[in-house]
């Protein structure tokens, strides 16, 4: 999963600093809401042919690692 995420880039002069995939302007948030809405990786593939089958699969480990949480509380509304 490591390796997966050197694919995961952070430049504050590429979309405003968001993480994005090897430095191109593909928010890592973007392609997960797309993954989320029920997109598979191969049609995203088609949409995208300048990505590649691992560059979506480090968007799911990015996210994976940002979820790795010890606790999780209820904040109150």
């Amino acid at each position: 999963m490591d390796n997966l995420l050197t694919r995961i880039t952070i430049d504050p002069e590429i979309c405003h600093g968001k993480p994005t995939i090897r430095g191109l302007r593909y928010p890592v948030e973007n392609m997960l809401e797309l993954l989320a809405s029920g997109m598979t990786i191969d049609e995203l593939l088609n949409d995208y042919p300048d990505l590649e089958k691992e560059d979506f699969l480090a968007c799911l480990a990015y996210a994976s690692k940002l979820v790795h949480v010890k606790s999780i509380y209820k904040i109150a509304s």
